[in-house]
């Protein structure tokens, strides 16, 4: 798998709102038809979806900007506005995702599993669902909300019951070539393996997926070779394999110490994480014994080996000497680990409602009589109102008024002529004060990047 990527960065935008409608039914013999402008399609959501025909996330790390479907816009004769169809990005199993500042968001595992990542913008309403016994015929709709736009990072993680662990060239990946069907790259080099390699093994019963996770080197938890670009794809494995190298010619490394820098490097790596990988199960596997010296060698150190608690098989991928006895023992292992694994839980939908009585806005002093109105309601009131119509900007004012906004002003200090900015930081919509005026806005002009209201 020459493409294999399993870092990406993503951009996402679900659609936009469709805008309402404005329109009055005319008809021969009928002057008072009434309005029927209706309401705006909602916009396309973003959903991540576990694929287990997905095995990289190349296909965003080339387009790494993806956008839903915007909802359009209503019409009159009562023809609502079709929503937006929905952007489905398929990710491997066991893809975590975070925001670009790392904050996390979700650890996608098991086929099938759905995030909403952006929410679509909900439809503007027509004039005919804005109308009342107050306004019978508005002559003016809301437009449509825009859609959630964000950064993310998604991150690959392997799932895979055992993970291979070892040097380069200690033949990892010819132990997964001999135990399944995977056939990876295979050559005597370092870092012949610079991607994660799967492979499927069958003992008895038991199934159980290994993954050869390309060499580590002593500081690859320090960014050093490729140990730290990889060592993530060991975090889900539940039984750890080392492989270790008998017949290598480098006249400073053994099985023994190669053993210790590997655990070395695992430790480190828990440690930069916080994950706690020395509760793992742990086997070795003394490989190429087809050699004469490395058999030799084996007899040697296995004793060393047991001695410290370890499992040890004596193997060789090159004569297959010794992998039924592995295969089986790993499936041991394997059905003995999901034997104590509790069972699965059935996916729940989590409902966090706001909590009742919460403050639907605040009022913050910006100093010199300017203040900022900050909450969920009012920007999304300003950002639905077209402050081209003034029966528009009228409605708004209404609205706000009716929020406690006004009262809320005048008890933070505001005095007549205030500046008050409500919406997004970056470009709010501005108005001028009045307190004892009706209406608290009306179109005047542009403000930099902002809309003045005075």
């Amino acid at each position: 798998m020459p493409d294999f990527v399993d870092e990406a960065a993503l951009y996402v935008r679900a659609g936009n709102g469709g805008h309402g409608c404005a329109s009055v039914h005319r008809e021969k013999f009928k002057p008072l038809g009434g309005p029927d402008g209706a309401n705006g399609g909602r916009g396309g959501d973003v959903i991540l979806e576990v694929d287990a025909q997905s095995a990289t996330l190349l296909d965003y790390k080339r387009r790494p900007h993806r956008a839903a479907q915007n909802g359009t816009p209503g019409q009159g004769g009562h023809r609502a506005g079709a929503n937006g169809q929905e952007l489905v990005l398929y990710v491997p199993d066991g893809t975590v995702v975070t925001h670009a500042d790392g904050e996390f968001i979700a650890d996608l595992v098991g086929h099938g599993t759905r995030l909403v990542l952006a929410q679509g913008g909900r439809g503007g309403l027509g004039n005919a669902a804005l109308a009342s016994k107050k306004r019978k015929a508005p002559g003016f709709a809301l437009k449509g909300e825009e859609g959630e736009a964000l950064d993310v990072r998604l991150e690959m993680k392997t799932i895979a019951d055992v993970g291979l662990v070892g040097f380069p060239s200690a033949g990892k990946s010819s132990l997964i070539a001999a135990m399944s069907a995977a056939r990876p790259k295979i050559a005597g080099y370092p870092f012949t393996t610079l991607v994660p390699n799967l492979g499927v093994v069958e003992a008895g019963s038991v199934q159980y997926v290994i993954a050869d996770v390309p060499g580590l080197i002593p500081g690859a938890s320090d960014g050093k070779g490729l140990g730290l670009e990889f060592l993530r794809h060991i975090e889900r494995c539940s039984i750890l394999l080392h492989v270790l190298d008998c017949a290598t010619y480098e006249p400073d490394r053994d099985p023994v110490s190669d053993l210790d820098a590997l655990e070395a490097e695992v430790a480190a790596y828990g440690e930069r994480t916080g994950l706690d990988l020395s509760d793992r199960p742990r086997l070795v596997v003394l490989n190429k014994v087809d050699v004469p010296d490395a058999r030799d060698l084996a007899e040697m150190v296995t004793p060393m080996l047991v001695e410290r608690g370890y499992r040890v098989l004596e193997v060789s991928a090159a004569s297959r000497e010794g992998l039924r006895e592995l295969s089986y023992a790993l499936g041991e292992q394997v059905a003995a680990v999901r034997a104590e694994a509790p069972a699965p839980e059935p996916t729940r939908v989590v409902l966090r409602p706001k909590v009742i009585g919460d403050a639907p806005f605040e009022v913050v002093s910006l100093g010199d009589n300017v203040f900022r109105v900050r909450g969920d309601k009012p920007t999304r009131w300003v950002s639905q109102t077209d402050f081209s119509n003034d029966e528009a900007v009228g409605y708004l004012a209404e609205r706000l008024n009716r929020l406690g906004i006004e009262e809320e002003l005048a008890k933070s200090g505001a005095v007549e002529g205030a500046e008050v900015y409500i919406g997004p930081e970056n470009n709010s919509v501005v108005f001028d004060w009045d307190p004892s005026s009706d209406a608290e806005a009306v179109p005047s002009g542009p403000r930099g990047t902002d809309v003045r209201l005075g």
